[in-house]
């Protein structure tokens, strides 16, 4: 493979701002379905671990799915890529509203993870498409655009399910996110021009593993991924167990931790779009990666103390900043250290990792809940990040100083 960074199709100024709308069309579609999961499973009558196991399916498809896709659009382009995930998606909708058994539904569900693993691939594009100082504001944008869909998709999800229908209750939210899913990939088709040409020399690039084991020694990426890990690792943790918490601390319902919820996500969509970007230009993604991860240990740490809705909801608001300040970081240093050849699989990776964390946090948090005490995810929360701030700083140093690449074989 020649030496020379893949050759840009150079996209139109407004392509990473068209691929953000679309990111918000499928997220809207993905918000309607997440709040009804439990309640479509419990129709087919399931089992708490199998209601369990419908939420970890996802995450595990992702965990397989974004290196995967990240490294096929190194190779073929990411427009096909996004293209054949989404409509994936969307065909896994309509499969999900017909499913015939909870069985079924967990193979589905693990299949739409693995389709919608493409993550990697977007932000593939928006590094193809934006100059590295300007990434982390890209970025932060594309999770403003996910937590926007998150917050107004299971308001029109919940408009239209019908529990007590049963299963067929819930076809028609499913069928409205197939719907969105089938508008997204329309868009891509439409609107959104590749950011790659196809690489004509075609190399024998490492596998998921061997990739891995390069990314870990490399001395910046390894610890981007670590810290993608544990702080999706801590924020998983505490968002799974926190209405538990809620109902065990204070008697709360469903309505309180709907508030809670609430408040946090339109603070992180407007930290992303209005915030990150500009302040990780200004100031400089490591330090902005360590106040994110400084905010997340305050919100977690300050937890236990809370006297009420107002308090809890205000805390879990500084972690959720913290979460919105730190991702958008870590991807952008890593676009910015990893080989272009391979800037889709390396993000991959460390999405996997994420989706890793999303599997492990919510299940140690609920072993420690359980075990320990009703305040113990949040302990665990902090103590997990509160070294990662060190080694934040650490790993952008070495972001910035060393121009070496993870090596093309």
């Amino acid at each position: 493979m020649s030496d020379t960074a893949p050759r840009e199709a150079s996209p139109p100024r407004l392509a990473a701002p068209s691929l953000i709308a679309v990111i918000f069309i499928n997220m809207l579609g993905f918000g309607i379905i997440v709040p009804l999961l439990p309640f479509y499973a419990k129709s087919f009558n399931a089992a708490p671990w199998q209601i369990s196991l419908i939420f970890s399916a996802y995450s595990m498809g992702g965990f397989f799915g974004e290196p995967f896709w990240g490294r096929l659009s190194d190779r073929y382009g990411r427009k096909p890529l996004l293209i054949s995930t989404i409509t994936g998606n969307c065909l896994c909708y309509l499969a999900l509203a017909f499913a015939p058994s909870i069985g079924a539904a967990f193979v589905i569900r693990f299949l739409g993870g693995l389709a919608s693993g493409n993550g990697a691939v977007i932000q593939g594009y928006i590094a193809d498409v934006t100059p590295p100082e300007r990434r982390a504001r890209q970025m932060s944008r594309q999770g403003a655009a996910w937590s926007v869909g998150m917050i107004l998709g299971p308001a029109l999800g919940g408009a239209f399910a019908h529990a007590n229908a049963g299963p067929v209750g819930f076809r028609i939210p499913l069928l409205i996110a197939a719907v969105l899913s089938a508008v997204s990939a329309v868009c891509v088709t439409l609107f959104i021009r590749e950011s790659r040409v196809r690489e004509q020399t075609i190399s024998q690039r490492p596998n998921r593993w061997a990739a891995l084991g390069e990314v870990a020694r490399h001395p910046a990426i390894g610890r981007l991924m670590l810290l993608t890990f544990l702080v999706g690792f801590a924020f998983t943790g505490i968002e799974s167990t926190i209405g538990l918490w809620g109902q065990a601390r204070f008697g709360w319902g469903p309505r309180q931790i709907s508030i809670c919820f609430a408040f946090a996500a339109v603070v992180s969509a407007i930290s992303q779009f209005f915030i990150t970007g500009p302040m990780s230009e200004r100031y400089g993604a490591g330090r902005m990666l360590a106040i994110g991860m400084g905010l997340t240990v305050v919100g977690a740490a300050l937890q236990p103390f809370s006297t009420g809705l107002v308090m809890t909801t205000g805390l879990m608001c500084v972690t959720a900043m913290g979460q919105s300040v730190a991702f958008p970081n870590v991807g952008a240093l890593i676009s910015r250290t990893a080989d272009p050849h391979r800037q889709g699989q390396i993000l991959g990776l460390n999405n996997a990792a994420g989706a890793f964390a999303r599997f492990a946090g919510p299940l140690c948090a609920g072993v420690s809940f359980a075990a320990i005490s009703i305040n113990a995810p949040f302990v665990q929360a902090a103590v997990v990040v509160a070294p990662a701030i060190l080694l934040a700083l650490s790993a952008a140093r070495r972001a910035d100083q060393r121009p070496t690449k993870v090596p093309v074989p």
